[in-house]
């Protein structure tokens, strides 16, 4: 595991990881609020915010717009994806792999993971595979770790978003993104569960900027080292308002009623 205190991929240690790869794993349906975030450069824009210290997209979206954004924006390839079309078990084949994401400009790459399914053994395994050539070339990697499956009746169990960011420490990943696990308790557990791995929230889908920034206060009070969002900033009105708000509660301490009075 690599210390990321000198990478682009965090700021004193902690990072907001804007995730704009919804097209491929919820297609046009996740823009129907905000048509004009369905064209990639709006969103691209929104990553050049201060706040924003990693840019996660596929790498359609990489080849086609990041080129005119490469000096302002720092660029998390994620390596594996999948439609919402997909009925079966949960599964996220490799749709890029780590040489040509690297050919792309990135800074660090990322892959999500589902423990639990009956296709884990196959997912650990192509992670490796990702984690390793990353090592060789000396670039973070972030695993998306939600465990799922037919057995496993609570995904968001705290346990198991414990499970999930050990493994995340297991298999060799830098950042491990893990769904809330529904108290601040159990999320300092998941985070002591991560030894050194950096432990963020997922975003999920939007809710009001009170909850969602109280969410994200609690969180950071129990050792989170930031979050990856999408939803919850580019399905807004005004997005930077709430970056704004992430950034005064990630890096500053601040807390929601604060960030939001400001």
């Amino acid at each position: 595991m690599r210390q990321l205190t000198e990478t682009p991929l965090v700021r004193d240690g902690k990072s907001i990881i804007l995730a704009h790869d919804h097209g491929l794993e919820h297609g046009p349906t996740a823009f129907e609020d905000v048509p004009e975030r369905l064209d990639p450069r709006t969103v691209f824009e929104l990553a050049t915010h201060d706040a924003v210290t990693g840019f996660a997209v596929q790498k359609g979206l990489a080849e086609t717009y990041y080129p005119s954004y490469d000096d302002d924006v720092n660029l998390l390839a994620k390596l594996n994806g999948t439609s919402s079309l997909w009925m079966g078990e949960p599964y996220s084949p490799r749709t890029c792999s780590v040489d040509y994401a690297l050919e792309l400009g990135a800074d660090a790459v990322g892959y999500t993971v589902y423990p639990g399914t009956n296709r884990e053994t196959e997912m650990f395994e192509e992670f490796r595979d990702v984690q390793e050539r990353a090592r060789e070339h000396d670039v973070p990697v972030a695993m998306w770790s939600y465990p799922r499956g037919q057995a496993l009746k609570e995904h968001r169990k705290p346990s198991v978003i414990s499970y999930a960011t050990r493994i995340a420490l297991e298999l060799g990943a830098d950042i491990a993104k893990v769904k809330y696990p529904r108290s601040g308790q159990a999320m300092a557990d998941a985070v002591a569960a991560a030894g050194d791995v950096n432990v963020v929230l997922s975003g999920g889908s939007k809710t009001d900027d009170r909850e969602f920034l109280s969410l994200v206060e609690t969180a950071m009070n129990a050792g989170a080292s930031g979050l990856a969002v999408g939803r919850n900033v580019w399905q807004r009105e005004n997005p930077e308002q709430i970056l704004d708000a992430l950034e005064a509660v990630v890096f500053e301490e601040a807390t929601a009623d604060e960030a939001l009075a400001e």
